[in-house]
């Protein structure tokens, strides 16, 4: 395998050698900075540099029109939501929610919409300086706020929704828990944002975050267990708890949850141009659940002395646990007075489940319904329907159901009664929901999504979310439409979708341009990669015109030369390797001219092998 320069991160950064953007904290006392004045200063639309970073931990992006052109930027702004777990949201707290979209984030198009994210959260996209403050006021009635929705601080805390009804073990609770408990210190969102008081405060116990928060974003994601109709239990990764900085399984034994297993060093961002890494966490050990919290707090603290804070591409959890090994983290949590017993040898965390449908509530002996919504937009007049009316209109129309956020963009809805199901899909499919453009939702298209991409995200260089349903439309009517993979597609290499854990991952690599990952697994156990026979990169950048026809033939291949059905096409991949890959290509008729065109294979850490081989 060719040499490739190695992730270098300057461990226990020295003061004077610490980055910009750490000296922008350092000044902000406590993320307060100049944002009271700047975020009110509506003579010019952007903000300096030192409130931009500063901003981010109150959930504000600085973004602008990418569609338009000249040298004065279409400035606006994307503001997120931290919601732990996915929610819920009653009726009243959705009102909120949908009446803050139709006040401030009307596009060029004269629509508004409602983003959910592959984190749960929320997002407004389109909207001005001038409604910033109010914007933040009015989402705090929610019950929910912007507080830690980006920065570099613990992101929104994932939780399977759906565990929020088991009888056994509530992982949305435990988002809560944890989200309450490593929020940012609400005084400073208060004085800056004039929220109302009553709303939010800082508990008791909070994680001590210091003058210089984080070195990077910190994200956690919480598995869950279930038990199928037979009574057997499972475990469910629909939180792709591996892709995290710290991921957190519950383990069940004899009906009770008692222990977590605990995995660390997660994480899919890249940056092109440096030794990057995507990779999925690694087995830490297991804790009581009595002291999971004090387990990730001690890892959150002993990162936030080690990590990198000069380069910030090497600032996340997962270049501390390469340089210094799982055995010296398992040595830094049990110094902390946790009881880490040794991890479980093979143990499964649980496949992605996407929660469509119908489910059971343990709990209160009622029904979850799971409502796929493509890319996780809610807007009226769109070609899956009008299902930003359609949310509102269900929680009017039945007393008592919640909406909830899926780690997939889609929505639970709960709290129905047994009696009401049948008019409650009825309601759904009123506004238009089960079908684009009148036809119903393939199975590849369920499976699959997009993060945001052009044009609202400054980091974009390709569609994503505009480009995935016509390539699933493309795909179908190329006859793939029952193909039982996913496809996932993200406009940059930061991979907010997480398309290397989908069996067929594409990367936005320029207007109209794509590179292929392959052998990812979405229940966690490998990662995939691009195509690379570990000295070149090949088809680092396909053109959407041949696109459709390039991923028929990674399906077809897969299909004729799997073991059996029960073999999944990242399984497929991970057998057969990668360097299987590349000679399929260039034998082909359709890819062969592709392949002549390659770069230096980029770097890959040593688990890489799994694929690359």
């Amino acid at each position: 395998m060719a040499k490739a320069k190695q992730p270098e991160p300057l461990l226990r950064t020295p003061e004077d050698q610490m980055g910009g953007v750490e000296q922008f904290k350092l000044e902000s006392n406590g993320a307060v900075g100049n944002l009271h004045a700047d975020l009110r200063d509506v003579s010019m639309d952007d903000v300096v540099e030192a409130t931009e970073q500063i901003a981010k931990s109150h959930g504000i992006y600085l973004e602008y029109n990418r569609a338009t052109t000249g040298k004065e930027k279409d400035w606006m702004y994307m503001i997120r939501i931290s919601v732990p777990g996915g929610g819920g949201f009653d009726l009243r707290q959705w009102q909120v929610i949908d009446e803050v979209a139709n006040k401030y984030t009307t596009n060029p198009d004269g629509a508004t919409s409602i983003r959910l994210t592959t984190r749960q959260n929320i997002q407004f996209h389109w909207v001005k300086k001038k409604d910033i403050i109010n914007l933040v006021q009015d989402v705090a009635h929610s019950g929910y706020f912007t507080l830690n929705g980006c920065g570099d601080n613990a992101r929104n805390v994932m939780g399977c929704p759906l565990s929020k009804f088991s009888n056994v073990f509530d992982a949305n609770a435990l988002a809560h828990e944890f989200g309450a408990y490593f929020r940012l210190p609400a005084e400073a969102h208060i004085q800056i944002f004039e929220v109302d008081t009553s709303l939010i405060s800082t508990p008791e116990k909070h994680f001590s975050y210091g003058k210089r928060l984080l070195n990077r974003k910190f994200k956690i994601g919480i598995g869950a267990v279930h038990q199928n109709e037979n009574g057997d239990w499972y475990n469910d990764n629909c939180v792709e708890m591996r892709t995290n900085d710290v991921g957190i399984a519950p383990i069940i034994e004899n009906g009770k949850v008692d222990h977590m297993m605990l995995y660390i060093g997660g994480g899919q961002g890249e940056k092109l141009g440096k030794p990057t890494m995507a990779c999925l966490g690694k087995p830490l050990g297991v804790v009581h659940k009595d002291e999971v919290l004090k387990a990730t707090d001690a890892i959150m603290t002993t990162h936030q002395e080690w990590g990198d804070r000069k380069n910030r591409h090497w600032a996340r959890l997962k270049y501390v646990v390469q340089a210094q090994g799982v055995a010296w983290w398992q040595q830094q949590v049990k110094a902390a007075g946790v009881n880490l017993a040794d991890p479980i040898e093979n143990f499964h965390p649980g496949e992605r489940c996407m929660h469509h449908g119908w489910a059971h509530q343990p709990s209160n002996d009622l029904w979850s319904y799971g409502a796929y919504i493509e890319n996780g937009r809610l807007m009226d007049g769109h070609e899956n329907g009008d299902l930003k009316s359609m949310v509102s209109g269900a929680l009017e129309t039945f007393e008592g159901v919640q909406a909830l956020i899926t780690p997939n963009q889609d929505l639970i809805f709960a709290n129905i009664p047994a009696d009401a199901k049948e008019d409650f899909v009825a309601k759904l499919e009123s506004y238009g929901h089960g079908k684009r453009n009148g036809k119903a939702y393939s199975k590849l298209r369920v499976l699959s999504g997009a993060c945001v991409g052009l044009p609202t995200c400054r980091l974009a260089t390709a569609d994503s979310e505009r480009y995935e349903p016509t390539l699933i439309d493309q795909l179908e009517e190329l006859g793939y439409g029952d193909t039982c993979e996913s496809i996932g597609i993200t406009g940059c290499e930061r991979q907010c979708f997480r398309p290397a854990t989908k069996s067929i991952g594409l990367l936005g690599q320029g207007p109209g341009r794509y590179s292929i990952k392959l052998g990812g697994s979405e229940d966690g156990s490998t990662q995939g990669q691009y195509i690379s026979d570990g000295e070149k990169w090949y088809m680092a950048q396909v053109t959407d015109d041949v696109l459709p026809q390039v991923l028929g033939l990674i399906i077809d291949h897969y299909k004729e030369n799997r073991k059996d059905e029960a073999e999944g096409m990242g399984a497929f991949h991970q057998r057969i390797g990668m360097k299987a890959m590349v000679e399929m290509f260039k034998a082909n008729e359709l890819t062969a001219p592709l392949m002549e065109k390659t770069r230096p294979a980029p770097y890959a850490p040593a688990e890489a092998a799994d694929v690359l081989h």
